[in-house]
């Protein structure tokens, strides 16, 4: 069986960099397992192209994980789309979607790696607003994802946290941050609920120094968590379709 990541390209190089140092982190996390990588638009390879190599080896198994972190029209639309319509032309191949990688605790921990990474202390977070800023989705299903991770994320015990969107929905980064200051909050901390650079992420970033936010994350990237997700979403595909 081959470990399909699906990602959904930029025209940002950094993206699908970001995409090929997981690709190889999953690998090296499991020996013995062939890793994949193809995008849905603006990078090569694409998913049907992967799927045709593949094919053409004679593997006949693929688990596809989408690299996204909330159920939202890609996950729902886009990918099935494209994996049913590599797969009816290409009799044989068998192609199981997992689940998105998101919401799970490994998130949040990697979100916090990156809080202290940037320089939040752990006994910084009674007195430290997180504003968690995301791309934003059109599918309110995604975007209420994102606000109850926030609600339940505050409660380890920062001492507010609020959720934050880059596209298609209020509020936008900076107006989250105002929020905190209106609120009494002295630090706030911005945290890029993103996988991999690009323009969405760099608005985030625009909007948290705009409003005077003291810490700025980087995005999730290659994190050790995000590699282990990747790895456990797999797996519970595979055991799925085993059974």
């Amino acid at each position: 069986m081959v470990l399909l990541i699906v990602a959904h390209g930029s025209r940002d190089a950094r993206h699908a960099a970001t995409v090929a140092a997981l690709r190889a982190r999953v690998a090296a996390r499991r020996p013995g397992l062939r890793v994949e990588a193809g995008f849905l638009d603006f990078c090569a390879p694409r998913v049907e192209e992967v799927l045709a190599g593949l094919a053409a080896e004679g593997v006949r198994k693929v688990v596809a994980v989408p690299l996204l972190l909330t159920r939202a029209f890609h996950a729902k639309s886009d990918i099935p789309a494209v994996l049913a319509g590599a797969t009816s032309a290409l009799p044989g191949l068998t192609v199981r979607q997992a689940a998105v990688l998101g919401p799970s605790a490994l998130l949040t921990a990697a979100l916090e790696r990156r809080l202290y990474e940037a320089g939040v202390r752990p006994g910084d977070r009674g007195s430290t607003g997180v504003v968690l800023a995301s791309a934003g989705s059109s599918d309110p299903e995604a975007n209420a994802v994102i606000a109850d991770i926030a609600r339940e994320w505050r409660h380890t015990g920062w001492c507010a946290v609020r959720p934050a969107f880059a596209s298609a929905s209020p509020p936008r980064t900076e107006d989250a941050v105002r929020a905190l200051r209106a609120e009494g909050v002295r630090r706030v901390a911005v945290a890029r609920y993103a996988l991999a650079p690009g323009r969405l992420p760099d608005r985030i970033a625009e909007g948290a120094r705009a409003a005077g936010a003291e810490v700025l994350t980087e995005v999730l990237g290659a994190a050790p968590e995000v590699v282990s997700l990747l790895v456990r979403r797999y797996e519970q595909a595979a055991e799925a379709a085993a059974a």
